[in-house]
This record gives structure tokens, sequence and C-alpha cells, in this order.
């Protein structure tokens, strides 16, 4: 097990790593550190949002609440939320939905902790500090997780990734266009003209 911080790689021996139930305990010790954990069992600590880019999380985020309140078929996170996902990482997407018929599976102390379901919606919205190459990779691994629609949204460029559970991709250039949450979220749209004056 590793623990990466801002480049850095802390070696821990060979034989240690955290259990799910232990790494929930570490962040709970440590709550001012925004901490994620890859497939291979290394620990990431992630930089802090931008201004800008955690403003447009919040913006989907109300977005997505209020659909989900007038039809209540699941639940919204923001980033705080850690999944843990069946490949054996622990991610915090910046804003996420689960279907009640995945959450309702679980037992009332697994939603307590890093809950073991993959959301079936993601956002994740590049920061300055990000590196987009890595972005798309971490984009790739949730969709081979199980989420079924994701958005990567990248400010900077105004430009944004749509990644489909049937392997399609597409990227749209500038925010003059409006997302659709298509079958995975039927009936939400984001309306990218409201980030143009961002």
């Amino acid at each position: 097990m590793n623990l990466l911080e801002n480049g850095h790689i802390l070696k821990f021996p060979e034989h240690l790593t955290f259990t799910d139930d232990e790494l929930f305990a570490f962040c709970q010790k440590n709550p001012e550190l925004n901490i994620e954990r890859d497939k291979y069992q290394n620990l990431i600590i992630m930089s802090p949002s931008g201004s800008l880019s955690e403003n447009l999380s919040t913006k989907i985020l109300i977005k997505l609440g209020i659909w989900n309140e007038l039809h209540s078929p699941g639940k919204v996170f923001g980033s705080s939320a850690g999944f843990t996902l069946p490949d054996g990482s622990m991610r915090s997407p910046d804003v996420s939905w689960v279907s009640n018929h995945q959450w309702d599976k679980l037992t009332k102390e697994q939603k307590m902790k890093f809950a073991p379901v993959c959301p079936e919606f993601i956002v994740e919205v590049k920061s300055p500090s990000d590196s987009l190459k890595e972005l798309k990779n971490k984009m790739t691994e949730w969709m081979a997780n199980g989420v079924e629609l994701a958005w990567l949204i990248d400010i900077e460029e105004h430009k944004v990734n749509i990644y489909h559970k049937d392997e399609s991709h597409q990227e749209i250039e500038n925010f003059d266009k409006k997302l659709s949450g298509g079958d995975v979220l039927p009936g939400f749209e984001f309306d990218l003209s409201l980030l143009k004056d961002e």
C-alpha cells in the first residue's frame, strides 16, 4: 500500500493494507483530508477543489436534487460521499446518484460507511490542479465498475466528455448545449450556458 500526496508516494510495508472498515476509521480520524483508494490499494490524498469547479459541482448537485425530489427515484450525493467499488477502490465523485433499487439492497451499517455500491450516474469536474489524462483514466474505471452515465466537465477548456454504459463516448465543445440524463435520469437536464459567465 502506498500513500500518494501531491505527487509523492509514502510507502507502507507490503503486508499492510486497510480493510474497508479500517479505511473508513482512518478517514474518520483524518477528516481534514480528502482520501480515495485506487484499485491497487494505494491511498490518494486529493487536492481541495478550486472554488469555481466546486461552484459548478454545487449547481449540478442542486439541479439533480430538485429533479430527484420531484421524481423520488434515488439518492443524490455530493463530493464528501465515498463508495466502495467492485474493483476494491474507494472513490468520491463530485456529484453522484444511486437508484433506490440499488440503495435499498444495502444494510443500514453499509449505508453509514463507504457504501459498497456503484452509483449509476456520476460527475467529475476538473480543477486546475487535476490532470486531464488521469481524470479520463478515472472515468474509464468508473464505467468498468458499473456507472451507466458519467460527465467529465473541463471548465477551462469549455468541454464535456460524456461516457455511456454501452462504452460509447462523446465530447461536447463550448457551453452552449444542454446535457441530458438520458435513460438513466429521464427528464433531467443541465444547461451548460449557465456556466458561460463564470
